[in-house]
């Protein structure tokens, strides 16, 4: 049994990716903007820049925090506790594409040898 050529492994597992990117994009894009709009409705309401809300939205949603954007009124913290869940969500959709993905392009070597 020869090894796996890892350009093709690598092309396969691309390929995949962008299939299942393609499959799930109405849902990752509906997140996207959930985290966008949260962001927005948060810097309105605590007073921030604009830009300042939409970075505070990613850096939530990605569940990073570095703190240096920290809403006080109570509303604003409810939205960014619902933007720590979308950020899960949104993490475990790629985390779930990239090892369907892997399997895919294991499968379609191996099929190949």
């Amino acid at each position: 049994m020869k090894p796996a050529n890892t350009s093709n492994i690598r092309r396969e597992f691309y390929k995949a990716v962008g299939y299942y990117l393609r499959v799930v994009w109405p849902i990752l894009s509906t997140m996207l903007i959930v985290i966008v709009t949260c962001g927005l409705i948060i810097s309105y309401l605590e007073g921030w820049d604009p830009f300042d809300g939409i970075y505070f939205g990613f850096v939530t949603g990605l569940t990073i925090g570095y703190g240096e954007l920290v809403p006080k009124l109570p509303l604003s913290r409810i939205l960014a506790i619902l933007l720590g869940f979308n950020g899960v969500l949104l993490t475990a959709i790629f985390a779930a594409i990239s090892v369907r993905a892997i399997e895919i392009a294991v499968r379609v070597t191996d099929e190949d040898k």
